[in-house]
């Protein structure tokens, strides 16, 4: 019987061991996830994004790509850019794509999908 109690009291502490380690593994995740998603990380790969465009882009593209930050809505951003230049923008988020966090990889797939279905809608 002491045994078993003995045995008892050992699995709760390495049950609580593991339950620990857990949750600071969750939370650490967590963290990571939500500074993909700061809008000064955002606005960092925005800029990085366009910088590299203008640079791909011709000569008379460059002052056609343009993105402004809403400063009510910090996640907002909008990006004022040629049709012509898209396909520049679109090569860049590409290249930079694995450089960034997992979630600012997402939010940056979302914004080459959306562009994608403007320029099909121009089309048609």
């Amino acid at each position: 019987m002491f045994e078993s109690l003995e045995y008892s009291k050992n699995f709760q502490k390495i049950s609580m061991s593991v339950t620990s380690q857990i949750i600071k593994k969750l939370n650490n995740d967590i963290t990571q996830i939500q500074k993909g998603l700061q809008p000064d990380q955002l606005s960092f790969w925005y800029q990085k994004i366009i910088s590299d465009t203008k640079e791909m882009a011709p000569p008379w593209l460059q002052d056609k790509i343009k993105v402004k930050q809403d400063q009510v809505l910090p996640m907002k951003f909008n990006v004022d850019i040629s049709k012509r230049a898209v396909r520049y923008l679109m090569i860049c988020i590409d290249n930079n794509l694995q450089q960034m966090p997992y979630t600012t990889q997402l939010y940056f797939l979302k914004v080459q999908e959306i562009m994608s279905l403007e320029m099909d809608k121009a089309l048609v």
